[in-house]
């Protein structure tokens, strides 16, 4: 079935939303666009819960907009199509992650960094539509239409459920990897082991890297060897930190709260790099000194352009990597629930929510 703008009308959907920043979510009745005719209408079947989702629906970075439907790891399957839509068909199993548009006329989107548009990306929630009056809503629903340029294609061999948090704590670590160039017997570490870290891990594993994992706790460090490490260090451990000094090339912080990033500085060889992922949302306090004496560099990465999205989710289905998910009903109890055990750190590694059963 072919559908344009001048045929179909605004679409009717279902999300669970959040009202204001501390009460629970609740239905939310609304109107998704027409399609036009670079379009695509997708059915959801899992979304994944992001800690962004915590941060946003909490408003814990002050730009929260409300009502507020999050989501930005969704996949599922392809409903309709605009007349000029080319790369998906009826029936395709897709993804849309944390970016629904973009100018693609600036310069980061002519070399696809969407993601960096100097006129603004517009976010899969919490933002606003490229005419900069629609508000966007995100996964915890039942539909969503988005511009083919927008949507990925999954891997027919990787499950919806496991693949949806690759749209974006995939892409987001895969892009950091691929940015510093891991590659076979790079040295790496990753802080965390959540829901970007055990990515991550999984990822650079699949590139060939000698990967160290920096965890909380020691209870972390079956689940590290198992997914991959080589190496196990708990972060409090003075004793193997000291031991490690200067054995790392590259260091992927993942941890989305404050903690001491300058004690895991000292884990960098010679130029070495370390790279933030994890968005606190409060400042990181950082010694010169900690960098100067060895020409340390710092810097950070966002998610993936839509090329390298796409090649993400490809590479994934070539070494079968999805993630370790819990998948729970899509209700606002277990929403409530979902987003409690997150903080705790109680999850391995991604919840998922059953948006295909869900508003029955």
């Amino acid at each position: 079935m072919i559908s344009s703008r001048k045929n179909i009308s605004t679409i009717p959907a279902k999300g669970w939303a959040a009202y204001d920043p501390v009460g629970s979510f609740s239905l939310f009745e609304f109107e998704r666009r027409s399609l036009n005719d670079s379009d695509v209408l997708i059915r959801i079947y899992f979304c994944g819960i992001c800690h962004t989702d915590i941060h946003e629906a909490q408003n814990d970075w002050n730009v929260a907009k409300y009502p507020m439907v999050p989501g930005h790891e969704i996949t599922g399957i392809v409903e309709q199509v605009g007349s000029d839509v080319k790369r998906f068909q009826i029936g395709d199993p897709v993804g849309v992650g944390c970016l629904v548009d973009s100018c693609r006329t600036c310069l980061p989107c002519q070399t696809n960094l969407e993601q960096h548009c100097t006129a603004g990306a517009t976010y899969t929630y919490n933002g606003i539509e490229m005419d900069r009056k629609i508000p966007t809503y995100g996964g915890y629903s039942n539909l969503i239409v988005v511009t083919e340029h927008f949507v990925c294609l999954i891997p027919k061999n990787l499950p919806l459920d496991g693949a949806a948090p690759l749209l974006c704590a995939g892409t987001t670590t895969y892009s950091a990897l691929r940015r510093y160039n891991v590659i076979k017997d790079t040295h790496i570490g990753i802080i965390g082991l959540g829901g970007l870290g055990h990515i991550a891990l999984k990822l650079a594993v699949a590139m060939g890297a000698h990967v160290t994992v920096i965890a909380l706790s020691e209870s972390q460090r079956n689940d590290a060897i198992r997914l991959g490490a080589k190496g196990f260090i708990v972060s409090n451990d003075q004793e193997t930190l000291k031991k490690a000094e200067g054995t790392l090339n590259f260091i992927i912080d993942t941890v989305p709260v404050p903690h001491n990033v300058s004690a895991l500085l000292q884990l960098l060889a010679f130029e070495g790099v370390f790279c933030m992922i994890g968005i606190s949302s409060k400042p990181i306090e950082i010694a010169p000194l900690d960098l100067v004496m060895k020409r340390l560099t710092i810097w950070g990465s966002l998610i993936s352009g839509m090329r390298e999205t796409q090649e993400m989710l490809n590479f994934c289905g070539q070494n079968e990597i999805t993630c370790d998910i819990e998948l729970i009903e899509a209700t606002p109890n277990m929403i409530k629930t979902a987003f409690e055990r997150i903080l705790k750190g109680d999850v391995k590694y991604r919840f998922v929510l059953d948006m295909k059963n869900a508003f029955k």
